[in-house]
């Protein structure tokens, strides 16, 4: 029989139902990306996600940083590639149907966020052209079947895109303009295809789950997976703790940007955040309402509906998901924080933002409370599947 921590208002029914993960869930469909569903061109992506030979040194892939047996991040607070970047990377798991890519949301698809890394010179730093050599040298099948005939390469020098060095920028405005349209069309859909496998990716039931099954079925075992303490979390974070009013939903997260007062990494200066990005996913040729994107502009409607000058973006990160967050360390977007434990503590003391406005309100969380939400935060961790 249930206990009194086991009886739930209907308002809270129904909030702990919204943040079940969902079971069987199909790959979305993304109308920017027509493969996005499609089983061919996941296992195509599954492939290119691990190939080094887009890098420059070609040693760095996708799978490099997002690694399968790190949750599909790399557990650094910087992330590094050829260089050392200046966030941390977030995983890939649960992404597909997130109208926002990166902590700061400058890419508004995942095949788009996909083929940022590779040209990025910190990261990958590899170029437009090799990438499009690599495709046709080892993955020209899979690929015309999926996209049609590749853009005859023969001529074309190894290395040239609008980033990269002083030379392959040259010879990047060297290339008619048709030359390179083709170009970016084969680098745009290396990005669908990668785009499709990671849809694919998804974070199974937790104890969490579990739990909310045996809130709904009355199940005494699965209304036993979670401690007392856990229990208590869950109510503070549907309560007291206010956690839900950003981490809702199956990803535990809005998907949106808030600034909450993290404080810049040491020596660093304060990072801009969302602010800075909107004009980047305005600019973007590879956006939603781009010449490579498969959607009509009506589909558009995140990028279309954006908001330009709104104040509160200032030093705003994208909301992370919270499925397997203990797993994770450390936190926040340059990994400010080593522990869940520090997490709270900034949580409880709601300290001023470095710039912009912390959206924070101080709650008296007691050392017992900040416990019983780590515990909580254990307890949303389960398997990730590949779907």
């Amino acid at each position: 029989m249930a206990d009194t921590s086991d009886r739930w208002s209907t308002d809270e029914l129904a909030l702990l139902k919204s943040m079940r993960v969902p079971s069987g869930t199909p790959a979305k469909a993304d109308p920017s990306n027509r493969v996005a569903t499609s089983v061919n061109a996941a296992q195509l992506g599954k492939r290119l996600f691990a190939d080094p030979r887009f890098s420059r040194n070609g040693a760095i892939a996708c799978a490099s940083c997002h690694a399968v047996d790190r949750q599909f991040e790399d557990g650094r607070p910087l992330a590094i590639g050829l260089g050392t970047g200046v966030r941390r990377t977030m995983p890939v798991v649960g992404v597909a149907g997130s109208p926002w890519l990166f902590w700061d949301g400058r890419k508004d698809s995942v095949w788009s966020q996909a083929i940022g890394p590779i040209e990025d010179h910190n990261e990958h730093a590899g170029t437009r052209l090799r990438a499009a050599h690599v495709l046709a040298e080892h993955y020209r099948g899979e690929y015309e079947s999926l996209f049609g005939p590749l853009p005859n390469l023969s001529a074309l020098p190894r290395d040239a895109g609008p980033l990269g060095t002083d030379i392959e920028k040259a010879a990047w405005r060297a290339l008619d303009e048709r030359t390179r349209t083709d170009v970016s069309r084969v680098f745009a859909n290396l990005g669908k295809a990668i785009a499709a496998y990671e849809a694919t990716l998804q974070y199974g039931p937790s104890n969490f789950d579990t739990y909310v099954e045996g809130v709904l079925t009355g199940d005494p075992g699965k209304l036993a997976v979670l401690s007392a303490v856990e229990k208590a979390g869950l109510r503070l974070f549907m309560s007291k703790g206010q956690c839900v009013t950003c981490h809702t939903g199956p990803m535990l997260s809005d998907r949106q940007f808030h600034n909450i007062g993290v404080p810049p990494r040491s020596g660093v200066a304060s990072d801009t955040g969302r602010a800075a990005a909107v004009d980047k996913v305005l600019r973007d040729e590879f956006n939603c309402m781009g010449p490579f994107s498969d959607a009509r502009p009506e589909q558009c409607e995140e990028l279309q509906f954006i908001s330009t000058d709104d104040p509160q973006m200032l030093a705003a990160f994208k909301t992370p998901s919270l499925r397997n967050v203990a797993l994770r360390p450390p936190y926040m977007h340059a990994g400010q924080f080593a522990s869940l434990e520090a997490v709270m503590r900034h949580y409880a003391d709601a300290p001023a933002a470095a710039i912009g406005h912390s959206e924070l309100k101080k709650i008296a969380l007691s050392d017992e409370e900040q416990r019983q939400l780590v515990a909580l935060l254990g307890a949303f961790s389960g398997p990730i599947v590949e779907r």
